[in-house]
């Protein structure tokens, strides 16, 4: 007799991801203006921030703020339940709580849409534990090229 190996599947964390997706998608079908949907688009961005633990939720406004700043044709979105930030509604970068995900960090990451290509090999994630002026540099550089 052969042993199998078990998949177990999504975990529950991955489930809630698709299923804010879903609630996304719908919600992105409502009618009403361009205007109307953007701007309660940027408000679920931010009532999922506020919800957010405290070190991801300040992360996760300075990252909204960067974006915003440094590339406002960026529209922000959720996406899989996190803050995302899309050109023509199609995701470029996406933050990622470390909490919903209990991993060790938050993510900021970059879809393949984003115009970091460097040569055969470039970063499409990055690992964030803090977000200092530095980081914020950075980030407002990345999501520059991304959407250049």
């Amino acid at each position: 007799m052969s042993t199998v190996d078990v998949h177990e599947g999504f975990s529950a964390e991955e489930r809630a991801a698709m299923k804010d997706h879903a609630k996304e998608l719908k919600a992105a079908t409502r009618r009403g203006t361009r205007a109307d949907k953007a701007a309660e688009a940027e408000r679920d961005v931010l009532a999922k921030i506020a919800e957010m633990e405290d070190s991801d939720r300040i992360m996760a406004e300075r990252v909204h703020t960067v974006v915003t700043a440094h590339a406002p044709a960026l529209a922000p979105k959720l996406w899989y339940g996190m803050p995302a930030y899309a050109l023509d509604g199609k995701v470029v970068c996406f933050f990622q709580s470390a909490a919903k995900f209990k991993a060790r960090y938050a993510t900021l990451g970059f879809s393949d849409l984003a115009r970091l290509d460097e040569g055969a090999m470039w970063a499409a994630g990055f690992a964030l534990t803090e977000v200092t002026p530095e980081v914020e540099e950075r980030i407002g550089g990345l999501v520059e090229r991304a959407v250049g």
